[in-house]
């Protein structure tokens, strides 16, 4: 019998939450209001670096196009935009 893991998206935001106030930074949960489809978490990091953080599930996570509109937009104007849906994504970005 095969088992699956299931790594449900609040997971992966408690590890984000939780590795990046270690290090010293801060991940705010955002809401626009009146507004869907906006990132998850704002992250600041020591130094400077700030990132808008959308949290996805490992698996079948998917953008709706609220998000794929606001990833394009700030992209354009030059913000950093993440994606995570994994530990080893959340290494890039503490990395970055």
């Amino acid at each position: 019998m095969t088992v699956k893991l299931v790594v449900k998206e609040n997971a992966i935001e408690l590890e984000l939450v939780s590795r990046v106030v270690d290090m010293g930074g801060r991940a705010d949960k955002v809401q626009v209001m009146g507004r869907r489809g906006f990132f998850d978490r704002l992250v600041l990091l020591p130094g400077g670096r700030i990132f808008f953080v959308e949290i996805k599930r490992p698996w079948g996570g998917r953008f709706t196009e609220h998000q794929r509109e606001y990833a394009r937009a700030y992209t354009a104007l030059g913000a950093a935009v993440a994606v995570v849906k994994n530990s080893a994504d959340i290494d890039a970005l503490l990395k970055n």
